[in-house]
C-alpha cells in the first residue's frame, strides 16, 4: 500500500522501469540461452509485479482525487489501513495530520510504517476523529 507522496513517486518510477523491462522482454529474440520455461516464468513474474504496482498506484490516485469516499473494513485488523487511506482521501499529508493531533510528523510516520501497532486505542480514535471518519460497525462472535 502506498502511504505517502514519496512512496507514490518511487512506485511510479518502479512501474515505469518494469514496463520498460516488459517491452524489452517482448522484443527480445529467442537467441538467448534461457530455457523457454524459465523465460516464461521470468516474463510472468515481471507482469505480475507490474500489475501489482499499477493497482497500488490506481488505488492511491483514487484516494487522492477524492473519488473514493467509502473505505471498507472487513475486520478490526484492517482499521490501520483505513486510517491511512482516510488521511490520503482527506488530502492530508502526514505532517498535516500530526499538526491536527499536536504530534510530530515522525510519530505519524512511525504509526503508519507499523500500521499503528504502537498506537493506543485512544490514539486510534483521535486519528479517526481528526480525519472526520464515520464508522459503521458490526461485531459478531466467531
Amino acid at each position: 500500500m502506498i502511504k505517502n507522496d514519496r512512496q507514490y513517486r518511487i512506485t511510479k518510477s518502479q512501474a515505469a522501469k518494469l514496463e520498460q523491462a516488459l517491452a524489452r522482454e517482448t522484443k527480445a529474440d529467442d537467441s538467448t540461452k534461457l530455457h523457454p520455461l524459465l523465460r516464461k516464468a521470468q516474463s510472468d513474474a515481471l507482469r505480475s509485479q507490474f500489475a501489482e504496482l499499477r493497482s497500488e498506484i490506481k488505488q492511491y490516485e483514487a484516494l487522492r482525487s477524492g473519488k473514493q469516499t467509502t473505505l471498507r473494513v472487513k475486520s478490526f485488523d484492517d482499521l490501520p489501513q483505513a486510517l491511512i487511506q482516510g488521511r490520503i482521501a482527506a488530502g492530508l499529508s502526514q505532517k498535516e495530520l500530526a499538526e491536527r493531533l499536536g504530534l510530530k510528523e515522525q510519530q505519524i510516520q512511525r504509526y503508519e510504517a507499523t500500521d499503528y501497532a504502537s498506537a493506543s486505542l485512544t490514539r486510534v480514535c483521535e486519528v479517526a476523529r481528526s480525519l472526520g471518519l464515520k464508522v459503521k460497525a458490526e461485531a459478531s462472535v466467531a
